[in-house]
C-alpha cells in the first residue's frame, strides 16, 4: 500500500520543479535578453513484487531557444541579434554569453555591458572605442565606426547544441564549450537601436501555473486516500489480532 505514496511523492517533486521554473520565467518576463527555462520529464518504471510501478523522473532542465521580440529604444549603444547567436562579455575572468545587448562606454572608451563587463570582439578581446570619436554606428556584421573610422567590431558567437549552459545572472550563461565566432552574417546579424525582450509568454506561463496547481491538488488527494487506506488496513489487522 506504500507504493502509491512513493508514486505520489515523485509526482510532487516533479510538480515542484515545474512550479519553480514557471516562477522564474514570470519573474523575468520583462528582463532584456532573458531566455525562458523549461523542464522535461520521463517515465521511470520500477517493479514491486508482481506490480509494475510508474514514477515521474526528477526532470531535466533546458533553455528555450525561441527569440524574444525586438524592442526599439533609439539608443545607439543598444543592439539586438536577428537570428541565432550570442554576444560575449568578460566578467571576472569568465566569458558569459548573453542576448542582452545594452551597452555603455566607459570614460576611457571601453565598451561594456550595463554591469561594467567588457564586451568582446570575435577574437575574444575587449573592445576599445574612441571616447571622443562621436556616436558609434554599428552595422549588421557588428562593425563599429565613429566619424567614418572603424574602431571595433562586436563579436557574435554560436554555441554548440550539446554545450551545457549554466545561468550567470538573469540573462547570461556560461558554457562548458567555448562559443565559435560567427563570420557569415547572411542569416544572423546585429541591429542597432533595439533590444531583445524576454521570450516568455505570460499567458502560457499563467496557464501552466493553473495546471500545476490543479495537479498538486490531485496528487494531494491521492496521498490522503492512500494514507486513509493504510490507516483502515492497520485498524482491521489490529482488530483481527
Amino acid at each position: 500500500m506504500q507504493n502509491g505514496l512513493y508514486v505520489a511523492l515523485s509526482a510532487q517533486v516533479a510538480l515542484q520543479k515545474r512550479l519553480e521554473t514557471v516562477a522564474a520565467n514570470v519573474a523575468n518576463m520583462n528582463t532584456v535578453g532573458y531566455r525562458a527555462d523549461g523542464v522535461t520529464f520521463s517515465e521511470q518504471l520500477a517493479k514491486a513484487g508482481d506490480v509494475n510501478l510508474s514514477y515521474v523522473s526528477p526532470g531535466s532542465d533546458y533553455i528555450s531557444k525561441k527569440a524574444g521580440a525586438l524592442i526599439p529604444t533609439g539608443n545607439p549603444l543598444d543592439v539586438a541579434i536577428q537570428g541565432e547567436g550570442w554576444f560575449a562579455v568578460n566578467s571576472g575572468g569568465s566569458v558569459i554569453y548573453t542576448r542582452d545587448g545594452r551597452m555603455k562606454l566607459s570614460e576611457t572608451g571601453a565598451l561594456q555591458n550595463l554591469n561594467g563587463a567588457a564586451v568582446l570582439d570575435a577574437g575574444g578581446a575587449p573592445i576599445q572605442l574612441d571616447p571622443a570619436g562621436g556616436q558609434p554606428s554599428i552595422s549588421g556584421d557588428g562593425m563599429i565606426t565613429q566619424n567614418g573610422v572603424q574602431t571595433g567590431a562586436i563579436g557574435l558567437f554560436a554555441l554548440d547544441d550539446a554545450a551545457k549552459l549554466t545561468r550567470a545572472g538573469q540573462s547570461g550563461f556560461t558554457s562548458d564549450k567555448p562559443g565559435q565566432a560567427i563570420i557569415d552574417f547572411t542569416q544572423n546579424s546585429i541591429v542597432q537601436g533595439l533590444v531583445e525582450g524576454a521570450n516568455v509568454n505570460p499567458i502560457e506561463e499563467m496557464t501552466k501555473l493553473i495546471a500545476i496547481t490543479r495537479n498538486f491538488d490531485g496528487v494531494a488527494n491521492e496521498v490522503t486516500q492512500s494514507e486513509s487506506s493504510l490507516t483502515d488496513a492497520i485498524k482491521a489487522l489490529g482488530s483481527a489480532a
